[in-house]
């Protein structure tokens, strides 16, 4: 059949049980959909029901509106090509656990006026650059031992190293993007077995931030240039690329590439999104690409 939608749930709590992909089954059917066998990638977690007759976008609405409620995150796409050769993510909110800036703040004693700027610049609300100067300016002076010592703070989130890892295998790159400073990103993307990572450059002076980053700024034309780079080295199109991010910055990039995942993202963002995964955890792109339980590396 020539599309799929995918069914899945937080490994955490494998919920998903046959009853909820008959459900989705039937919702298919009601739409006008003709539907194969449910194809169980892992059990408990995530299934596919492949299907004809209906649009996607079509097919999608219909089976959310049947598990409205229900914590399974659900995405329709194309059968063929599912599969990627370059993943590009996001690092802050997306691959680890934290925002850098905010951490930063918190121990200089400013972390709530800091981390107001930094929610309404990754919903939209306010520009990326302007954003990122005005919380630099607030941190003008922080010893740079601040962040050294952050470093061992940095949690990883749930399935990043399992994505990573399993994307490498089956001979995808890996490129981890962030809006936030290499000072971080070169840990993270060693830590996890990035290729490569680009980020900004804190301007630092005599052991202290400055208040400034270094030009250029990489914002969310940036990403989208990254993508479109990778791409044109590997010899690929953005359709073969998948792209994960949580933030405003990170939509042209998620709207861009073949598989755009907004994970558990800022409100507007996930109303923009082709597809979003709000529950499951970064496993959930192996399993939108076709990936097995047997295929996917286990965390360490």
């Amino acid at each position: 059949m020539r599309s799929v939608i995918t069914l899945l749930v937080d490994p955490a709590g494998p919920s998903l049980d046959p009853s909820t992909a008959d459900r989705a089954r039937d919702a298919l059917a009601a739409a006008g959909a003709a539907a194969g066998p449910v194809d169980w990638l892992s059990p408990g977690v995530a299934c596919d029901v492949p299907f004809e007759g209906v649009p996607e976008g079509a097919a999608e609405t219909a089976v959310r509106a049947a598990l409205d409620g229900m914590p399974v995150d659900l995405a329709a796409q194309p059968a063929a090509g599912r599969r990627k050769r370059l993943l590009i993510a996001d690092m802050e909110s997306t691959v680890i656990r934290q925002e850098m800036l905010d951490e930063i703040a918190a121990v200089a004693g400013i972390g709530p006026r800091i981390a107001e700027i930094t929610r309404r610049a990754m919903n939209g609300e306010l520009d990326f650059r302007a954003a990122l100067a005005e919380r630099l300016a607030l941190l003008k002076g922080i010893p740079v031992r601040v962040i050294d010592d952050l470093q061992s703070t940095i949690t990883v989130m749930p399935g990043a190293a399992a994505l990573v890892d399993t994307m490498r295998a089956a001979g995808a790159r890996c490129l981890l993007v962030s809006g936030g400073f290499r000072v971080f990103t070169g840990p993270v993307a060693a830590r996890l077995g990035f290729h490569a990572e680009q980020g900004n450059v804190l301007e630092i002076a005599d052991g202290r931030l400055t208040g400034r980053a270094v030009e250029p700024i990489l914002d969310k034309d940036a990403k989208l240039m990254a993508l479109n780079v990778a791409c044109a080295e590997l010899g690929i199109g953005p359709v073969d690329a998948v792209a994960v991010g949580d933030g405003a910055n990170d939509l042209p990039m998620l709207m861009a590439a073949g598989l755009g995942v907004a994970f558990r993202a800022k409100p507007a963002v996930a109303a923009t999104a082709r597809i979003r995964v709000d529950h499951g955890d970064l496993t959930a792109l192996l399993y939108l690409q076709g990936f097995r339980a047997g295929e996917i590396r286990a965390e360490t």
